[in-house]
């Protein structure tokens, strides 16, 4: 599940990379076949690229040889538990699953457009049934009856001829060939699928509405070559406006967007020198690559035979004292103290019973002119074990420990090891940490108040000229072409100024990208360090105990509760940037009202 959230998000993001590089960029060019295949590739990538996924391989230096520590006091030896194992009691509680909740919801959506997409076809075969087909050339006719709005469906060409003039018809037939002899009806159910697949995510809507306008611009300039009255051309384009009904999944000639498709009509050129804005969205996919689709994979340098070199590791020394430990013990285990590590050990009030079990005893420890310790037990029973450990550190310095009431026969917490003395002439000595590694903490996205568009008055927004019923009265088209006119320098004026409002939100968000950037460098790094050393974690886990064993079990189950708060702290950063996202649409949608 978490494989398909992680899909989705990168898909998701890289429509909005193209979809951001075509508008901002290119929807005001006239390259329009060049914005198709790019709008298309946009596609493409968003599907393929997030499985495409590259590997580095990070060497580590090999497991380090493990020291043996031997006891000098009872054959006690030294061993160190493969990982911290807390006995913890957990009360169940009902929990909902987020991901089946979501899972539902995508599935009930799905199914929706899916039925949709199918009724479409269903409606294209009702229109099409029984019609008379006329063949000529690569194209196939067919004259209705119904008022819909012409439209091409593969090498289909369908209209209703008694609603327009010959000359109408004409110009709608040259605008819909170029929509069939350019397979535009491929573009058309592509983009249809991906609104299915990703119908969640309102940028998919978008880059939908963008290949359709982009695909009448298209046949809109290629017609227009062949059409030799070009205002007839556009009289045809706001008389079929009136039309409200059309098939969904056909080239329609009727678009709402009428206004920009005359505008590209009378729009020169543009310049060959602005092709490089096609190539702005490379720097941004070979940073997703880098970023996103680069898997770490830890693995151990070959160990030389003849390495002589060992890692240094804290050397930790036991000595216990149990009930029937006996007083020409205590003098040598003094002695070894003081020889082996300079150490003042001094015993006193010691006392037994009839089994010569002793059942008090003082010890007072001090290295030095360092603080001392004392270990002192009183009563009339047998005393349980207790004992000092000394660890020596690489440096040479020593700490020590006191350990009573018989914690030394437990494991004990030293240091950052685990400590577990048992009796055995073994003198293997394992050591690994405490507790698995802590995965670092993903960093948020810097947040804080946005700027405000600038309010736009709406009902002092000019209304728009109605064009005369009859086209041929040259005197009302000549005074209709007059206030168009006046009606598009009155918008001109009305639409605000937004490049300020524009440039304070880009310089406000690089800012915040930039800290974000940075951040997210070191958290990858961490990242990293914290693979690598969970791999060599759980290979030693394995190798010391076994899959199957108990200690093994154990000690995953503290390593599931910490990345259970992992993935916590990941959910809650999604929310920290999902509110980002709600913002910039709001900051979007103001700025498109003005």
């Amino acid at each position: 599940m978490e494989t398909l959230f992680i899909f989705i998000a990168k898909s998701s993001g890289l429509l909005a990379m193209f979809y951001c590089a075509y508008y901002f960029l290119l929807r005001k060019e006239t390259f329009f076949n060049s914005s198709r295949w790019f709008l298309l590739a946009g596609l493409v990538t968003s599907l393929v690229l997030p499985f495409l996924v590259y590997t580095k391989i990070v060497w580590i230096e090999p497991a380090p040889i493990q020291n043996s520590v031997s006891n000098l006091v009872s054959n006690s030896i030294v061993k160190y538990s493969q990982g911290y194992v807390p006995h913890i009691v957990e009360n169940e509680t009902f929990e909902i699953n987020w991901n089946y909740v979501m899972l539902a919801i995508y599935t009930i959506g799905f199914l929706a457009l899916l039925i949709k997409f199918a009724i479409d076809f269903y409606s294209l075969n009702s229109v099409l049934k029984g019609k008379k087909v006329q063949q000529q050339a690569d194209f196939k006719f067919v004259d209705i009856k119904e008022n819909i709005a012409p439209f091409s469906y593969f090498d289909y060409i369908v209209y209703n001829s008694s609603m327009y003039t010959p000359q109408e018809l004409e110009n709608i037939i040259e605008h819909e060939k170029v929509h069939s002899d350019q397979n535009h009806t491929i573009d058309v159910l592509v983009a249809r699928v991906f609104c299915v697949l990703f119908w969640f995510n309102p940028i998919i809507w978008l880059y939908k509405k963008a290949i359709l306008q982009n695909l009448e611009f298209i046949a809109d300039n290629e017609a227009a070559k062949k059409i030799s009255d070009k205002k007839a051309y556009q009289y045809t384009l706001l008389k079929i406006t009136t039309h409200e009904s059309c098939v969904a999944i056909t080239n329609h000639f009727y678009q709402s967007l009428i206004k920009k498709r005359i505008v590209m009509l009378n729009k020169n050129q543009s310049k060959k020198r602005n092709y490089w804005k096609y190539y702005a969205v490379i720097p941004a996919l070979v940073a997703f690559v880098f970023l996103f689709q680069i898997k770490t994979i830890a693995q151990e340098k070959e160990r030389k035979e003849n390495q002589e070199a060992v890692e240094k590791t804290d050397q930790i020394y036991v000595l216990k004292f149990q009930k029937n430990t006996t007083d020409k013990e205590l003098k040598e285990i003094a002695e070894k103290l003081k020889r082996e590590h300079n150490i003042d050990m001094e015993v006193s009030n010691v006392k037994r019973n009839s089994k010569n079990e002793l059942t008090a005893i003082k010890v007072d420890i001090q290295k030095g002119t360092g603080e001392a310790q004392t270990i002192q037990i009183e009563g009339d029973n047998p005393i349980k074990s207790c004992g000092i450990v000394i660890t020596t550190k690489d440096n040479g310095s020593k700490k020590i420990d006191v350990v009573t009431d018989g914690a030394i026969d437990k494991p004990m917490v030293i240091g950052d090891r685990m400590v577990e003395v048992n009796e055995t002439n073994n003198t293997n000595v394992s050591v690994l940490p405490v507790v698995p590694p802590t995965p670092p903490t993903p960093p948020s996205f810097p947040g804080g108040p946005m700027p405000e568009a600038p309010p736009v008055d709406m009902s002092k927004m000019p209304k728009p000229p109605v064009a005369p019923s009859n086209h041929k009265d040259k005197v009302a088209m000549a005074k209709f072409e007059k206030e168009m006119a006046e009606f598009e320098k009155k918008m001109e004026a009305f639409e605000p100024d937004m490049s300020a409002f524009e440039k304070q939100v880009e310089e406000i968000m690089a800012q915040r990208e930039a800290i974000f950037e940075k951040e997210m460098e070191k958290y990858e790094i961490a990242m990293e360090k914290f693979n690598v050393e969970m791999d060599k974690y759980s290979q030693d886990m394995e190798q010391k105990y076994g899959k199957d064993s108990r200690e093994y079990n154990l000690n995953m189950k503290q390593y599931e509760k910490d990345m259970k708060l992992y993935e916590r702290d990941m959910k809650l950063q999604e929310k920290e940037m999902k509110l980002r996202e709600k913002e910039m649409k709001r900051i979007e949608k103001e700025s498109k009202k003005s």
